[in-house]
């Protein structure tokens, strides 16, 4: 973990209110897992004073070396001012933080479900899983096709399955239905998004009987993102304490639920 300027390199609005920024990738950053994320830090003169955390969207090789892209939704001011940086504009990053997701070595289908924004990091997980020649299904919901992310910038292999509560793309209704279809299928199953829809698919998996691993990214607001201020702390169900920024943000959902 180090604290770091990245270089701007790219800079646009992907879909909706979602953006994409792509950086340079310093060396200490290369070293990062789908999953982990950084702390960025927005605005001039320290105002907004604390960070957001910023899962890992994607890498690609730049023309002056590796890069990383951060994806998000433009909310506040500190994701505005973001959104605003231009190529050659610098950021100021720590990272990478936190214990991101952990596939299996020996199995091949893989199932991704994704709660709007949520598909931030489970790009890069299906980038990783289709290099390695494994099977992926992701399962993309949202409210409407505004909050989905566009299926055609996922790699060709990755069989995609899109559900919205309005209807307005793929099928009507939540994510956990065509996740309860394919659950059967999948060897190992990677979740992002908002916590009610964690316990959904926590309950689906009950309900099946089937012992099936499924590994959520939990999405807390954190200030330092290292463990320091407790500001993400959950609580298991069997008791004690757990910091998203140090003890996940990965975590069997079993575990947690």
């Amino acid at each position: 973990m180090r604290s770091v300027h990245v270089e701007v390199t790219e800079s646009a609005r992907l879909y909706g209110q979602t953006h994409v920024l792509w950086t340079t990738m310093p060396e200490a950053l290369r070293h990062a897992t789908p999953g982990q994320f950084v702390m960025a830090y927005a605005g001039e003169d320290l105002d907004p004073l604390l960070g957001r955390a910023f899962s890992f969207h994607r890498v690609r090789e730049g023309p002056a070396g590796p890069e990383f892209a951060l994806l998000f939704d433009v909310v506040g001011r500190g994701t505005d001012w973001l959104a605003r940086r231009s190529p050659g504009d610098a950021v100021r990053v720590v990272g990478p933080l936190g214990r991101g997701y952990e596939p299996r070595a020996r199995v091949s289908h893989m199932l991704l479900v994704a709660g709007g924004i949520g598909c931030a990091p489970l790009v890069w997980l299906a980038d990783r899983f289709v290099e390695e020649g494994r099977s992926v299904t992701f399962l993309l919901g949202g409210g409407s096709e505004a909050a989905i992310f566009p299926p055609r910038l996922l790699p060709e292999a990755v069989e995609v399955v899109v559900a919205t509560e309005d209807g307005s793309l793929g099928e009507h209704g939540l994510v956990t239905r065509p996740f309860e279809r394919l659950l059967p299928w999948a060897d190992q199953a990677f979740a992002c998004g908002p916590n009610a829809m964690f316990e959904a698919l926590f309950g689906v998996v009950r309900r099946s009987g089937l012992r099936k691993p499924v590994q959520g990214l939990l999405e807390e607001s954190m200030a330092c993102g290292m463990g320091i201020c407790y500001g993400c702390a959950v609580f298991p169900r069997r008791g004690g304490v757990k910091l998203v920024c140090t003890d996940g943000p990965m975590f069997d959902l079993r575990d947690i639920y």
